[in-house]
């Protein structure tokens, strides 16, 4: 069980960041696509699938976030990426706002893969 949950997180993760990115392209080159219906519902799926494989990954290890620290950090840092990506996607009003809220959305995804790698805590331990 664990391996085939492990595997579709990662798999959905991999769907939602590269969407993500382009998505972002699309924005700064004002892209009509971004406009298209399935480009404004598929992300909801994907990242739908997305929490649930993580809540299932979860259960299956017996660790949750505010008990353990690492999970902890990994879904503050979930948050942060969520508000920057609004900021980077919709928000942001200039291009230097877009691609700032970019940069740190891409960071947030950095420290989340270490930490999912590395099941240590960086600022929690």
């Amino acid at each position: 069980m664990y391996l085939m949950f492990k595997h579709l997180h990662m798999t959905f993760a991999v769907i939602s960041i590269v969407f993500f990115i382009v998505r972002f392209v699309w924005r700064i080159t004002d892209s009509a696509l971004l406009q298209k219906k399935i480009v404004k519902i598929l992300p909801h799926i994907v990242d739908t699938l997305l929490l649930v494989s993580a809540f299932a990954l979860c259960f299956v290890i017996s660790q949750y976030p505010f008990a353990t620290g690492w999970l902890t950090e990994k879904f503050l840092l979930l948050i942060a990426y969520i508000v920057f990506g609004v900021f980077a996607l919709k928000k942001a009003q200039t291009r230097a706002g877009q691609w700032g809220a970019f940069a740190l959305a891409m960071a947030c995804i950095y420290f989340i893969v270490n930490l999912a790698i590395s099941k240590q805590a960086f600022l929690l331990s």
